[in-house]
């Protein structure tokens, strides 16, 4: 139990008897028992940290990190500043802890219009902090420490000839696996999955009775002309799927942290035990402008004028341009169906690279550290996202980030035809 040390308890609490009477602790005495949670072993180093301080120092380009350089929408940024400034002071204030009102509502009419189901907003959606914090509440809320997952590699040739072996993922299943992690459309890859794929998931999650936690974040960002499929609206997975969305991707307004769970009660009232004793509540403002975009969108939705359907053709069109610059240079593109990101062979530069003594770091690591040192173009390694296991396949790929400015992207070509030019000099 903890208490506030009166002034007698504190008198004690910082001296100590010894044969010659009492002698004070300084302030400089530092504790010798472990500090560090062993939850926290091997998560302790972060790519994230590492690569954006590189890339704070180094580079001229930025396509590294996931998140647009160009502003939200109009609309929604007049809805925040109406929220902001307007007469309802409660918006400055706490509002429901499992979602603000206008938002679930909102939300549970527009994805029941897409489920083809009736939802319920204070049973069927809850708020979170980012999609972030709804895997979060997902990992705490369903998965004990022995219970496993269903991984899957696959080879890189394009994001669409990347398909799912069904023999091979049947194989990852046993009486141990408690849920699956699908996360389409995909990061890095960029694949969105096919009805086929997504019924062969569908069919071994009833088999083998586990969840399903559905990252959905890039929902509205396919492109090519596919379709995003959501794995709740396929016979018997809406009792058994979470499904994840954010309002950063969907908005482009990553700093807003806005994101949501939808999904049967029976599964959402465990993310509320998690969410109520960690995060509690996301930014009122900002949920209340998000429940004025997605007002909007519900009333244009599959219309010329609709946001989901501009940002997805402004982006592939982005995504064309950065392939055309990294085929210029010698990179290999992996032409993605969906996302932010495209990933990118790097095969041919080993020689550009120089070796690193004494150093067990994968090449991609040292190649993207190189680049964005000597180029100034920082991206991502890919074999940051597999594990021990599966890191060496990986480790001659690097993931660039396409939702940017003309201008950066524009500013990254000129980096890359820079890098043609000295590669091909005498």
């Amino acid at each position: 139990m903890l208490r506030r040390a009166g002034p007698s308890l504190r008198h004690f609490l910082l001296e100590r008897k010894s044969s010659a009477g009492y002698s004070s602790y300084t302030s400089e005495a530092k504790m010798s028992r472990p500090l560090q949670a062993r939850r926290l072993e091997g998560i302790d180093k972060n790519i994230w940290v590492e690569f954006v301080k590189l890339a704070a120092t180094y580079a001229t380009v930025n396509l590294g990190q996931g998140f647009p350089d160009f502003p939200p929408p109009d609309f929604l940024k007049e809805a925040f500043v109406r929220a902001l400034s307007g007469e309802n002071h409660m918006l400055h204030q706490y509002t429901r802890a499992f979602g603000h009102p206008p938002l679930v509502k909102i939300l549970a009419q527009f994805f029941g219009k897409l489920l083809g189901r009736d939802l319920d907003p204070m049973t069927n959606v809850m708020v979170t902090v980012g999609a972030y914090q709804a895997l979060f509440c997902c990992f705490q809320a369903f998965v004990d420490e022995g219970d496993e997952k269903a991984p899957k590699d696959g080879k890189l040739m394009s994001s669409a000839d990347w398909q799912l072996d069904p023999a091979e993922l049947a194989s990852k299943f046993s009486e141990r696996t408690k849920a699956i992690v699908l996360n389409s459309p995909n990061n890095p890859l960029g694949k969105v999955f096919s009805q086929g794929e997504l019924e062969l998931i569908a069919d071994l999650c009833e088999k083998h009775d586990i969840l399903c936690i559905s990252d959905e974040v890039y929902e509205w960002l396919v492109y090519d002309g596919k379709e995003h499929i959501r794995i709740a609206s396929l016979r018997g997975m809406w009792d058994r799927t979470v499904m994840i969305g954010s309002a950063g991707k969907t908005f482009s307004a990553t700093g807003w942290k806005v994101g949501w769970t939808v999904g049967p009660n029976r599964l959402l009232q465990h993310l509320r035990t998690v969410h109520q004793n960690s995060a509690y509540h996301c930014a009122t403002i900002a949920q209340e402008a998000v429940a004025q975009g997605f007002q909007r969108e519900i009333e244009l939705y599959g219309k010329p004028d609709s946001y989901f359907v501009q940002l997805p053709k402004e982006l592939q069109q982005k995504r064309d341009w950065l392939v055309q610059s990294l085929d210029a240079v010698g990179m290999k593109p992996i032409i993605p169906e969906g996302t932010y990101f495209l990933v990118a062979d790097i095969s041919e530069f080993k020689s550009d690279v120089p070796e690193v003594p004494d150093s067990d770091e994968p090449y991609d690591y040292r190649f993207a550290k190189w680049m964005v040192k000597n180029k100034g173009l920082a991206a991502i390694p890919l074999s940051a996202f597999y594990c021990g296991a599966h890191k060496n396949n990986y480790n001659h790929f690097i993931r660039f980030c396409f939702a940017k400015e003309e201008a950066t992207l524009k500013a990254a070509n000129d980096i890359l035809q820079k890098w043609k030019r000295e590669k091909t000099s005498p």
